[in-house]
């Protein structure tokens, strides 16, 4: 198992705090989110790393250089154009080889053991991936997941409008009393995901989507396994969300 973390963007909802450094890089208790990231996949046993870097590489870069500090392998690619997440992991292809690995976004924070649990439910069955999440925040945000019996996944919508929601309601997907299962940005797959990943096109958001992948992966048969986060999951994406952070400690 390898893993791959995607941490190119500026992060600009953070307004003047990413003026000279990516979002990734921001300090919570003492060190950058990103460090927190990567210690929770070394606990889990994962010693080869790859980072998407992009905006301000450097200050990623040199701060935690080729892993050794923390007894790790860690490499590099650098995504010049800022054109979403379906392509950014294909940078790391020639670094996974035929290793399945953890996808993870540089800004979301999960309890440490969270890396570990992922790893054994991917080892429970013969499956092509693992796609965290977590319940009862806003799905209009990020991707709804709707799971079979076995709690493997069966479909995902991504930032479903109001319309869209109430005709999941009207078709049955959305259940009163059940959880709205949100996308938790944290996942495992198997290299297989390349294949399908090279055949994006771009969304009406003028970007590559990683969830246009995962569904296609779905279309083609393949099993991915869910898994909700256990305790805190934290999307750090503005200052106030960061703020919040700050005040817990």
């Amino acid at each position: 198992m390898k893993a791959v973390i995607l941490a190119a963007g500026k992060g600009t909802r953070m307004r003047e705090l990413t003026n000279d450094v990516p979002k990734p890089m921001l300090h919570w208790r003492g060190k950058p989110i990103l460090e927190h990231i990567v210690s929770g996949i070394l606990s889990a046993g994962v010693k080869e790393i790859f980072i998407v870097t992009g905006y301000r590489a450097e200050t990623i870069e040199n701060h935690f250089g080729d892993g050794s500090k923390w007894s790790a392998r860690i490499a590099y690619g650098r995504q010049v154009v800022q054109d979403g997440t379906g392509k950014a992991p294909e940078l790391a292809k020639e670094f996974l080889g035929a290793s399945p690995f953890i996808l993870t976004y540089g800004d979301i924070l999960v309890p440490p053991e969270t890396y570990a649990q992922m790893i054994h439910r991917f080892n429970e069955g013969y499956f092509s991936g693992v796609i965290t999440v977590t319940p009862g925040e806003d799905v209009t945000k990020g991707g709804l997941n709707f799971f079979d019996e076995k709690f493997c996944l069966s479909r995902l919508v991504e930032k479903p409008s109001p319309a869209q929601i109430e005709e999941l309601r009207r078709a049955g997907w959305i259940k009163p009393g059940q959880p709205a299962w949100y996308n938790a940005g944290i996942y495992i797959f198997k290299p297989s995901l390349f294949d399908f990943t090279a055949k994006l096109e771009k969304s009406p958001r003028g970007e590559y989507e990683l969830t246009d992948a995962v569904n296609a992966l779905l279309a083609a048969h393949h099993k991915i396994a869910g898994l909700e986060i256990q305790g805190r999951w934290v999307d750090v994406r503005d200052p106030e969300v960061l703020a919040k952070l700050e005040q817990e400690t």
